[in-house]
């Protein structure tokens, strides 16, 4: 049996700890046999092969006397670069203890877990329904709408240094005034509208207009401004932090990827250029 967890890119601008779209990278668990104790063959670098792997570890939390097993997980989501890494292994660390444990989980009851593990579903949304996701998380409660993202490129820079989710939220203010959160709060309205519409030209500028976090994480990723700029030269719709970084992605029309692709890998930063393509299945598991 095999679990596979699409890559995902969270916030979209504004759409802060909200909006997630996934992606075609990807995270693969093979369950391989029983075995007396958990074992986790992989290729990772400082991930534990054990019980103390997020993986095991989340499955455990959800149903505590799983038999073990031996598994092999393979990915090619990098980590700590804004695409999603720790998500795609809690989804799949739920879906392990799904098909363990035979809990016959629906999708909604495996985002209200994968939310409350996580902290906020704008990652887990889209890596267990595929596509756009737009969700929040009130009160210990999770509300998720899925709709088709709007047809274009997603052009990916991904940078070799990694960026840890809680040194990019440390940059945050605590507070916003009542005036801006209003006007953040707006700017988002539209994003998300613009998307559902499928009007990337209106979303693409609300996206970069977002108030709630770029503006502070900016300076953390040094490549982002000339990006952005080659984006604005080239006709890009939108280029905005993924997640918390330091993935930047470039929302472009088909027709105009590759001349802007050549323009980014000009400034030969050290790093990954590459187009990825929206995943409309979400998490599959497969007998095969």
């Amino acid at each position: 049996m095999k679990i596979t967890v699409p890559a995902t890119s969270a916030n979209i601008g504004p759409g802060f700890d909200s909006v997630g779209v996934a992606l075609s990278r990807y995270l693969t668990v093979e369950i391989i046999e029983p075995a007396d104790g958990w074992f986790i063959e992989h290729d990772l670098d400082y991930v534990p092969h054990d019980k103390h792997n997020l993986l095991l570890k989340t499955a455990l939390k959800i149903k505590s006397d799983l038999k073990p097993h031996r598994l092999n997980m393979v990915s090619d989501i990098p980590l700590a670069r804004g695409l999603g890494s720790s998500s795609s292994v809690i989804v799949a660390g739920i879906e392990l203890a799904n098909q363990l444990g035979d809990l016959n989980l629906s999708n909604e009851e495996k985002l209200q877990l994968a939310t409350d593990i996580e902290g906020h579903p704008d990652n887990v949304a889209p890596a267990i329904f595929g596509n756009l996701v737009i969700s929040s998380y009130v009160n210990k409660r999770v509300s998720a709408v899925v709709s088709d993202f709007p047809e274009c490129s997603f052009l990916a820079f991904i940078p070799k240094y990694e960026l840890r989710t809680s040194d990019s939220r440390g940059v945050l203010p605590n507070q916003m005034s009542y005036k801006k959160a209003v006007a953040a709060s707006s700017i988002a309205n539209v994003a998300v509208a613009a998307l559902l519409k499928g009007d990337l030209e209106t979303a693409g500028k609300a996206i970069e207009a977002d108030m709630f976090h770029e503006q502070y994480r900016q300076k953390l990723i040094r490549e982002f401004y000339s990006i952005k700029q080659l984006g604005h030269k080239h006709g890009a719709y939108a280029t905005y932090l993924s997640g918390a970084g330091p993935t930047i992605m470039v929302l472009i029309s088909k027709d105009k990827l590759s001349e802007l692709s050549e323009a980014i890998q000009a400034l030969n930063f050290d790093g990954d250029l590459t187009e990825l393509t929206v995943d409309t299945q979400g998490i599959v598991v497969s007998l095969d």
